[in-house]
């Protein structure tokens, strides 16, 4: 029995909330290999359509609970969407929460900006990295897609972040430019079981 309702937990009707955690158990499952494209839309409309706790659970009982890594997109407010150095630094590392658009410039200073532990609130992300007469490094798990599509101009624009994960993984695309000064991208390896490895990283060009 619940507490505040005196009905069985299965019983009792579901939040927009919980509706929201069992897409992302979902779309995590997906992402890790657990379920395959032509399952996704069932899995999806029975959990919209789940009006109580029993129904979601009955959607999702063969998937696990997302942990950490496992929840990548969130429905949570961004942290921050913009890091300025000017004349200085900056940095954005941790678990922190990355809007659908960010911006980090740095102007005759540098910046560090890490999403290795940062979750995301949409499944697509643009970055637009602007580094003049200064550097920039960007820190990207290796569990989500990455584009990398800046320019240099007496300076460099790094590829060696860009990657293909799993489809439905997360996807970040990193735009910009670097002038006179760099931007460097680079990989980090998360900690993943066999069925969340990624598929082979792309050709770095720089």
């Amino acid at each position: 029995m619940t507490e505040d309702s005196g009905l069985p937990h299965h019983d009792v009707l579901a939040s927009d909330e919980e509706r929201d955690r069992a897409t992302e158990r979902v779309r995590e499952a997906l992402a890790a290999g657990r379920l395959d494209m032509s399952e996704l839309d069932d899995r999806l409309t029975r959990v919209v359509r789940a009006r109580t706790r029993g129904e979601l659970e009955v959607a999702t009982r063969d998937l696990p609970s997302p942990g950490h890594r496992d929840a990548l997109v969130v429905g949570r407010r961004p942290t921050s969407r913009m890091a300025l150095g000017l004349f200085g630094g900056f940095a954005r590392k941790g678990e922190w929460i990355v809007p659908p658009a960010f911006t980090a410039w740095s102007t005759f200073g540098g910046g560090l900006l890490d999403l290795s532990e940062a979750r995301f609130t949409s499944q697509d992300t643009r970055v637009l990295a602007v580094s003049l007469w200064g550097g920039t490094k960007i820190v990207l798990p290796d569990d989500v897609d990455v584009e990398v599509k800046g320019i240099g101009i007496f300076g460099l624009f790094g590829r060696r972040g860009a990657r293909r994960a799993r489809p439905g993984a997360p996807r970040i695309v990193i735009r910009g430019l670097a002038l006179w000064g760099a931007v460097v991208t680079e990989t980090r390896t998360m900690k993943a079981t066999p069925d969340q490895k990624t598929l082979p990283e792309r050709s770095p060009d720089s």
